[in-house]
């Protein structure tokens, strides 16, 4: 075990009041490809940019050739939560850690059995009419026969409740993130390449003096840190012990 894990591992033992802020390298080791990596979506070629195609203007222009990339690449739903899911919601059952901020839209952590977790950019399982409100989950948007899925009760498009590109972040989410990393006595960050703003924005709001990333890859926060572990998350959160 290397030194760096082994303070981590102190750091967590000595903590009551543990914040994880998490992007999508926590979700990457349960099969679902990140965005900046060497294999992620940013990298792989398709009839226009990932971003391009997951912003709000092509979602209101190109309805079905949004659809059919966000079935085929966003819909993860075989997937299942892995050890840094699971040791999250350990942690959080046994009083130490009090919510998870995440940037994923993949529902692992609920799956893994955590209760306080703050969707920045919201989730592939809840989906809505836009016409009348109904709401949906993500089988039916994998299962709709229709390129874009519309309501069975009012024939309205339906709108997965996720962030795009170009839409702001939900008001009420951000302040309950702010208040759980300011009060925080230990701020986790992993697998996120602290590139996407404003939600990168939030660590401003940490007032402790153990604030903690991971990440495979450097990031601009690292100076910032109290300590730095460049290793995959599960390798790292395989050691706790709770």
């Amino acid at each position: 075990m290397s030194e760096a894990i082994e303070k981590f591992l102190q750091m967590v033992k000595d903590s009551d009041n543990i914040v994880f802020f998490g992007g999508a390298g926590v979700s990457t080791e349960s099969g679902i490809p990140d965005f900046r990596s060497v294999d992620g979506l940013y990298n792989q070629t398709y009839d226009y940019p990932p971003e391009t195609i997951l912003s709000h203007s092509f979602y209101i222009a190109k309805t079905d050739e949004f659809y059919r990339f966000y079935r085929d690449k966003m819909l993860c739903l075989d997937v299942k939560p892995n050890v840094t899911h699971e040791k999250l919601a350990q942690l959080e059952a046994a009083g130490k850690l009090k919510a998870v901020v995440t940037q994923n839209i993949d529902g692992l952590h609920q799956a893994a059995g955590s209760k306080r977790v703050l969707e920045l950019h919201g989730s592939v399982h809840r989906n809505y009419c836009q016409r009348c409100g109904k709401l949906f989950d993500a089988g039916y948007i994998l299962e709709s026969s229709d390129p874009s899925p519309l309501c069975d009760d009012c024939g309205g498009r339906i709108k997965p409740d996720v962030v795009l590109y170009e839409e702001g972040l939900d008001d009420q989410t951000i302040r309950d993130a702010i208040y759980y990393i300011s009060h925080a006595d230990m701020l986790i960050i992993g697998g996120t390449s602290l590139a996407v703003y404003p939600a990168a924005g939030l660590i401003d709001y940490y007032r402790g003096n153990k604030l903690v990333l991971i990440n495979k890859s450097a990031t601009p926060m690292d100076s910032r840190a109290d300590l730095v572990i460049q290793e995959g998350l599960g390798a790292v959160f395989g050691q706790i012990e709770v």
